[in-house]
């Protein structure tokens, strides 16, 4: 069982997303979260893709593109570290990959079919990661982290968000 990261793995800002995990094997979990994250945006309708719980919030969509893009970011902030590269990598601004992603303009079943694409791609590069991988470090946006806490970060970002789909979005 991979075990969750310490604080001194990941920077405060990342803490409640781990949280969000709590103390499950990542590996399993992120396989497991992906499937009923599939269910979850699986049983939206285009209509709902459209939704916005205020003005100037991301619609349903929007967030789903953010997600998709975050975690194919963080991913590759993994496979960096966890094959023990050094190289300093940047940050990246979320308003404007979200801007940039036109995911309002895509179909809905399209941006949730990309979703399991993409967590199946993560989680399948999660499971090959050998024992020595999970506790390196590397700096990422300036911070060091690891590659474990990067594995939590990536199932509780996609879990926070779609805490935040069903209790703003999606709150009858």
């Amino acid at each position: 069982m991979i075990a969750p990261p310490e604080s001194s793995e990941h920077s405060p800002y990342h803490g409640s997303y781990i949280a969000l995990v709590g103390g499950q094997d990542i590996v399993q979990t992120a396989a497991q979260e992906g499937r009923a994250a599939d269910a979850f945006y699986g049983s939206l309708t285009e209509e709902q893709g459209g939704l916005r719980y205020a003005p100037g919030k991301w619609s349903i969509k929007e967030v789903l593109g953010h997600v998709i893009d975050t975690e194919r970011i963080l991913a590759y902030r993994a496979l960096r570290i966890g094959r023990g590269d050094q190289t300093d990598l940047p940050g990246f601004e979320q308003d404007d990959y979200v801007a940039a992603a036109h995911s309002n303009a895509r179909a809905w079943a399209d941006l949730a079919s990309e979703f399991t694409d993409v967590r199946q791609g993560s989680a399948r590069l999660l499971k090959s990661f050998p024992d020595d991988a999970w506790m390196r470090r590397g700096t990422a946006n300036g911070m060091e982290i690891t590659a474990r806490a990067l594995a939590y970060i990536i199932t509780g970002h996609e879990m926070h968000h779609r805490k935040i789909l069903r209790e703003r979005y999606l709150a009858a």
